[in-house]
């Protein structure tokens, strides 16, 4: 185009080359802290893994007395009221931490999966799952 038939306008595509450029520069600054934030989240999901594993068989082991030993205690007319009240919130408690041990696991697995592969969609699918997660844990934790 000749100088004299350019038009009087800024070309839209000369503000997207800009704008392109600029995200291309945002991410070669940011790149380094992307990805240490992928593998402290890495570090996060092993972690929490591991103390999904040590609590649940402690947990399990817990339970486990619980049930028998409850049944045994509410038919001794020596045991205090509420000492059978805390027991049966503590075996409640327990019994919450067993039943979700599964569904924690499958999700933090998942999730570390979509962050080693750096798959964004797979993890934008668990977050909602990580949230509810999270209240589901915080929902067992005593008042």
């Amino acid at each position: 185009m000749s100088a004299a038939a350019r038009p009087d306008f800024t070309p839209f595509s000369a503000q997207l080359t800009g704008s392109l450029d600029q995200i291309s520069k945002m991410i070669e600054d940011n790149a380094r802290m992307v990805d240490l934030i992928q593998e402290v989240a890495l570090g996060l999901t092993n972690a929490a893994n591991t103390l999904l594993g040590v609590t649940g068989k402690y947990v399990g082991m817990g339970d486990d007395v619980l049930n028998t030993l409850l049944p045994v205690l509410r038919n001794l007319p020596i045991v205090p009221e509420n000492v059978m009240d805390m027991l049966d919130g503590l075996e409640g408690m327990t019994r919450k931490l067993v039943d979700n041990q599964e569904g924690t696991a499958k999700t933090l697995t998942e999730v570390h999966s979509s962050l080693s592969t750096g798959d964004v969609s797979k993890l934008q699918a668990h977050a909602a799952e990580l949230q509810q997660l999270s209240k589901t844990l915080t929902s067992i934790l005593p008042k």
